[in-house]
């Protein structure tokens, strides 16, 4: 392959992939279950701003500002608000709280790892860490099925937007039958339409495949590695001392 042909497969984003599933990780142990109670408060933070920073390197703006205004909603309700609401409200005010703060943070990291990530990149991954195909396949459909599903809601709305069909349109009782119907019928299709691409370049092969991606660590990958052994480190020398 020539020089110019190579450029088309250059990394779309700053992390390695394997650097990107350690980054799930973490913010699913990390953020989502609040692991390490207070100790761990400031790594914490870190890792809830970080998906931010990282969906502004890829441009992606409007995900960027809808989670700023999501998540400074959530701290104004806990900090202002739900001190003084009682009963059944405060219930279900510590509920959202609870379930958007945690959730919110390692969705928008799904939304950078999924956007930045190619089927081709992850597969090369994940034949660096030896992973079996019984894993690595069902993974490499779904980094296609959410953006494909997301194209084709947007094309459902603006067929029914069209026809009037929308909330607030007068027409609420149709969005069942003419919106969610069709998106049900489209995941089931695209979900097989995705096997059995995957099947046709021959990832369910048993030979090794060779891949055009070459991926691996740079500065910020190790830099990351760091702050992860420095959060396990000082999190191990609080429950040991």
């Amino acid at each position: 392959m020539n020089k110019k042909n190579c450029t088309q497969y250059k990394k779309k984003s700053l992390f390695d992939p394997r650097t990107k599933l350690l980054l799930i990780f973490m913010e699913a142990i990390l953020v989502l279950a609040s692991a390490g109670g207070e100790r761990l408060f400031w790594f914490r933070t870190v890792f809830t701003v970080l998906p931010f920073l990282l969906l502004v390197t890829t441009k992606r703006y409007k995900n960027c500002i809808i989670g700023l205004i999501v998540i400074a909603i959530i701290y104004i309700l806990e900090a202002l608000i739900f001190p003084y609401v009682r009963g059944v409200a405060a219930s279900i005010m510590l509920i959202v709280i609870m379930i958007v703060g945690r959730f919110f943070p390692a969705y928008l990291t799904g939304v950078y790892v999924i956007n930045t990530t190619t089927v081709s990149e992850f597969k090369a991954a994940m034949d660096k860490l030896h992973m079996p195909d019984a894993l690595t396949i069902p993974m490499c459909v779904m980094f296609r099925f959410f953006p494909t599903i997301r194209e084709e809601n947007n094309s459902i709305r603006a067929a029914m937007k069209m026809r009037g069909i929308r909330f607030g349109g007068g027409k609420m009782m149709q969005i069942l039958e003419y919106r969610i119907v069709p998106m049900i019928t489209c995941t089931a299709k695209i979900g097989e339409e995705l096997s059995a691409s995957a099947l046709t370049r021959g990832l369910s092969s048993q030979k090794k495949r060779t891949n055009i991606c070459h991926i691996g660590f740079g500065r910020l990958d190790w830099m990351f590695f760091l702050l992860v052994a420095a959060m396990l480190i000082y999190w191990g020398l609080g429950v040991f001392a």
